[in-house]
């Protein structure tokens, strides 16, 4: 069985100042571990490095260079997979969406929502509600 893992986790684990870090550590060294497939999509891995290293949303924030090697580590793992849109995409992502107006802050999430469906991901690990939504995903709080 292969999970998504969203970028609140991996933000949560690295972030000192959250209470929630400790669990997102160990959910994280558990996909770390593995052997279970783990997809990273490039958005989830974008964010995070984006967020991870910004002054103005964590208290601490990491270094480029930490952040980066954060990924690294997870990318050197033979069942962690990084794959991106493929062919049919739009049509994907337009399905995805279904009767919801897409806008704002559920934009990246229907695009995650998306590249579950085309790569056969059902299950994503995230503090993010909204992924309940789409349909044919299962969203796994860690924090529950």
């Amino acid at each position: 069985m292969s999970v998504a893992c969203d970028a609140n986790v991996l933000l949560y684990a690295s972030d000192s100042a959250s209470p929630r870090q400790v669990p997102s550590q160990r959910l994280v060294a558990r996909f770390a571990e593995g052997p279970g497939l783990v997809y990273l999509f490039w958005p989830v891995l974008m964010a995070y490095l984006r967020i991870a290293t910004h002054p103005g949303i964590f208290e601490r924030p990491l270094t480029p260079k930490d952040a980066q090697a954060n990924v690294d580590s997870l990318l050197s793992r033979p069942h962690i997979r990084t794959p991106a849109e493929e062919p049919g995409f739009w049509t994907v992502f337009q399905r995805s969406a279904g009767q919801q107006v897409v806008r704002g802050n559920l934009v990246p999430d229907a695009h995650l929502a998306a590249l579950m469906r085309q790569h056969g991901v059902d299950t994503i690990w995230s503090a993010d509600r909204d992924f309940r939504r789409f349909d044919g995903i299962t969203a796994r709080d860690p924090f529950a």
